[in-house]
């Protein structure tokens, strides 16, 4: 089974429509084309769905960067 972040990272290709290599710890709205406020709420309903969790809402508008993402998932799947 792929981990984390392998499966954080495939989901954002899908949202973003990037190529899962061009994807890194370094990945934020910044600097990820067409990581606007629509593809946010498509990327935070496809993080949840991927992992069957329920992302709080006050941890939506932090989701801003691949660390940040990678954090919150990490801690709602333990």
């Amino acid at each position: 089974m792929e981990n984390i972040d392998e499966r954080i990272k495939d989901v954002m290709a899908g949202v973003f429509g990037v190529d899962v290599d061009t994807l890194n710890e370094e990945s934020s709205q910044d600097n990820v084309e067409g990581w606007d406020s629509i593809k946010h709420l498509d990327l935070i309903v496809s993080l949840e769905e991927e992992f069957s969790v329920s992302i709080p809402l006050e941890e939506i508008g932090n989701m801003t960067n691949f660390r940040y993402i990678n954090i919150t998932i990490d801690e709602l799947v333990k």
